[in-house]
């Protein structure tokens, strides 16, 4: 049996290495650098790389352990400049990031892919998975995109997609259970909602409101079985069988050395359903910010 922690996936958006120093005080590259080693030392097995400045890119290069453990994926620019300027792109940050190839180049959105441009920068990133730049590509979506139509007829062979127990859609309409029938490797993100399991109903976001009492509910349900946001949240991703992968964002070593305990625990024995939010244009605002 495959261990959660093989499942998670580590997001580099919150490493802030382009920001000054913590408020602690300590470098941004020291805290990432800590990061970095706690995961590869836990098992993680995915970096999502994203997109970021030159610098950063740069830095992050420097601050992956070598040899580098982690399967790495990148996404490209948007393709309204034309593919060969996507291709140029995500090669020079691949270059920067001090790899040949990484495991998997992503198309920024759905919406992208269904614009004049996408086709042709599709095209582009199979040449490059067959010149071995990446052994796969895929695209990211969200929960109103119709994913399974969208794979239908791209192909793609991994999808990320906004998953979590208080944003259950794509999993109770079985779009992720499909995906994975025809082959496509899931990669879950958004498993914290942007933070919002964490905060007091009444500091919920605005478009949040009218689900506060939901939000107080979960959290409500989670307390009652011993458990907490942080494991409750972790435990529902990764006991999805739809996926392959589960990424987090961390800002600290100590939120990531919390993520691995918490991985590592037991899932706890909760009613994910109880806890689903059904405010469909609310959850896209939030899983967007």
């Amino acid at each position: 049996m495959t261990s959660p922690i093989a499942k998670l996936g580590l997001g580099s958006g919150q490493f802030s290495l382009d920001q000054p120093s913590s408020a602690r005080g300590r470098p941004r590259d020291a805290e990432a650098r800590d990061i970095l080693s706690i995961a590869a030392r836990a098992g993680v097995s995915v970096l999502e790389v994203g997109r970021h400045s030159q610098g950063v890119e740069l830095t992050m290069g420097q601050l992956i352990p070598k040899p580098n453990p982690f399967r790495l994926t990148v996404t490209t620019v948007r393709p309204d400049r034309g593919a060969d300027f996507a291709e140029a792109e995500v090669r020079a940050q691949i270059a920067r990031l001090g790899v040949d190839a990484v495991d998997a180049i992503f198309a920024p959105s759905a919406t992208d892919m269904l614009s004049p441009g996408g086709p042709a920068l599709w095209d582009r990133l199979r040449a490059l998975k067959a010149q071995g730049l990446c052994r796969k590509i895929g695209v990211s979506v969200y929960a109103s995109d119709d994913p399974v139509g969208l794979s239908r007829r791209f192909k793609p062979d991994v999808v990320q997609a906004p998953a979590s127990l208080l944003d259950q859609r794509l999993l109770l309409d079985g779009s992720l259970a499909e995906l994975a029938s025809m082959g496509v490797e899931v990669h879950l993100r958004s498993i914290f909602l942007n933070g919002v399991l964490f905060l007091p109903p009444d500091r919920a976001p605005s478009h949040l409101k009218a689900a506060a009492g939901r939000i107080s509910r979960a959290r409500r349900l989670i307390a009652e079985g011993r458990s907490d946001p942080l494991q409750a949240a972790l435990g529902f991703a990764l006991s999805r069988p739809e996926a392959s992968a589960v990424l987090v964002d961390v800002a600290s070593a100590a939120e990531m050395s919390a993520v691995i305990a918490a991985a590592a625990s037991p899932p706890p024995d909760l009613d994910w359903d109880e806890m689903a939010l059904d405010d469909p244009t609310a959850l896209d605002t939030w899983a967007a910010a």
